[in-house]
């Protein structure tokens, strides 16, 4: 096992591997940029880096830099979370070149599965069933052509990348010019690789992936699914697992073409496989995320794994020391994403000086956060605040657990989506699970009730005095080639956390004093 790793990201899923290795007895090196000087993961790491200005590009993706540390600072390996790195076949291959193990699958795996089109020829090898689409398309007159032959609509579709880029609707025939062109357009900016193909779009369709977990002896296992239809821009809002749509057979028919899927190209580590499900049960293969996935939480709930020590473990070759009949999925669980988003305006980002925070607690709420107060909401990096998970031993528990500890989270200073989630609760559709990617669009029409300002003007004034009574300074030492270790003021108090008030007025969206 490993004696030291670095984490090569930010925010919760920083703390979220760094907490899994300090379980592991592993000592944990942090890297940050100038914009996250104070933040969580640097004050519970034993070591800890600037690499960089606040800018992506100049920190956290700048894998030189992290090589560099890592080795300075006697690092064995390196996890890259997700994001940023952690789908990057280059970083992955240029750890294993500096004799630093990648916390994650091979660099080969990876780029089979960056490439969308490249991922469906290789699966569909292992007779996983595919969306409808087509090869790579080289002009608007290529895509016409498909079109007549799949039926609209469509979605094009770029073969790099995802988040929801390079990829236009296209309804109308005479819509297909400016799609290819737009969807080109962007997939080249985002990606560096203009490539778009076109897959056919099945409404009303469910998006559920399988998560699965390999080691380097040949092992896989498929833990089971998760229901991930609730989304906006295509971007996952609300996940849980299991899914209302899945029963047994399916289940069990979705385990094995994942696991098939996993074995063709020579994958270990976390990895998750994502399907279309229509209304009639049957399941197409999406794509394949080579990482940790932010909704992980869901499946370590109900199957009683730690998603995170396994990659570790893995990577560090250890066998997984179970099998695919040790899966049981017990209960259900519900993740919502706290982001920094004004639900009351078209969620648009919020930024800002979080003057406090308060997180639930109780019996099966989980979170996974980076919040605290005095944290700094920039705009530099992703909206993702924390991730509040419930478990029950079914699924209206999980719910009620779920609306519970919404209320009681108390963020002020910046706009959240708190009331958001709480609005989808008390849905009638989400409460019967009818899902489907068509959700929000169809139900989330009026926008939440926002709380009253006398509820939560004395809340944030008194906040805001803890908080700034509660700043602290993370001294610097000098450090080869620029990098700059911190002395963690929390590690040098036995790793103690900063604990949230009680008892004060939950304060949702957009506060003013």
């Amino acid at each position: 096992m490993f004696g030291k790793i670095l984490v090569a990201n930010r925010g919760e899923i920083a703390v979220r591997i760094l907490r899994a290795a300090h379980d592991l007895g592993i000592e944990v090196v942090a890297v940050y940029s100038e914009a996250d000087r104070g933040a969580l993961h640097v004050r519970l790491a034993d070591e800890a880096y600037l690499i960089g200005p606040p800018a992506p590009k100049d920190s956290y993706l700048n894998q030189q830099t992290i090589i560099e540390v890592a080795r300075k600072s006697g690092a064995e390996a390196i996890h890259p979370g997700y994001g940023f790195l952690a789908e990057n076949a280059a970083f992955a291959r240029a750890c294993d070149e500096a004799g630093i193990a990648f916390i994650g699958p091979p660099a080969s795996a990876i780029a089979a599965m960056g490439d969308k089109l490249a991922s469906r020829e290789l699966v569909a090898k292992a007779s996983v069933p595919l969306v409808p689409g087509t090869e790579q398309l080289a002009n608007a007159e290529e895509a016409v052509s498909a079109i007549r032959r799949l039926g609209l609509p469509v979605m094009i579709k770029a073969s790099a990348g995802g988040g929801g880029r390079g990829m236009r609707v296209v309804e109308h025939e005479a819509e297909v010019e400016n799609a290819v062109r737009n969807a080109r357009a962007e997939a080249g900016a985002a990606f560096g690789n203009e490539a778009i193909y076109i897959e056919k779009l099945f409404r009303p369709v469910r998006h559920i992936e399988i998560q699965v977990m390999g080691d380097k002896h040949g092992n896989v296992v498929a833990h089971g699914e998760r229901e991930c239809s609730i989304q906006r821009r295509h971007q996952k809002v609300i996940e849980e697992a299991p899914s209302t749509a899945v029963d047994d057979d399916l289940r069990q028919r979705m385990r094995e073409a994942s696991i098939s899927a996993t074995k063709a190209v020579g994958y270990y580590s976390a990895g998750t496989i994502e399907y279309l499900v229509d209304s009639e049960g049957n399941f197409y293969f999406l794509e394949m995320n080579t990482r940790l996935q932010v909704e992980h939480p869901v499946t370590e709930l109900v199957t009683g794994v730690d998603l995170v020590t396994d990659q570790i473990r893995v990577a560090a070759g250890e066998p997984l020391g179970y099998r695919q009949e040790d899966i049981e999925i017990r209960g259900w669980a519900l993740e919502c994403r706290i982001t920094a988003e004004d639900p009351y305006n078209g969620f648009l980002p919020s930024v800002g000086r979080v003057s406090y925070a308060s997180e639930p607690s109780g019996p099966g709420v989980r979170i996974d956060s980076a919040l605290y107060s005095g944290f700094e909401v920039t705009p530099f990096y992703d909206s993702l605040l924390a991730k509040l998970c419930t478990w029950g031993s079914t699924r209206d528990q999980a719910i009620e657990r779920m609306k519970r500890a919404l209320s009681e989270m108390s963020v002020a200073g910046v706009a959240t989506t708190i009331p958001f989630h709480l609005q989808v609760m008390d849905t009638p559709d989400f409460r019967a699970g009818k899902l489907d990617t068509g959700f929000i669009e169809r139900n989330f029409v009026a926008e939440p009730e926002p709380a009253r300002p006398d509820e939560t003007l004395a809340a944030v004034i008194g906040a805001t005095i803890l908080a700034d009574s509660q700043k602290q300074t993370v001294a610097q030492t000098a450090a080869p080639d620029g990098a700059q270790p911190a002395a963690s003021p929390w590690k040098m108090a036995g790793r103690a956390r900063i604990m949230s008030s009680h008892g004060v007025s939950r304060s949702w969206g957009p506060t003013t004093t």
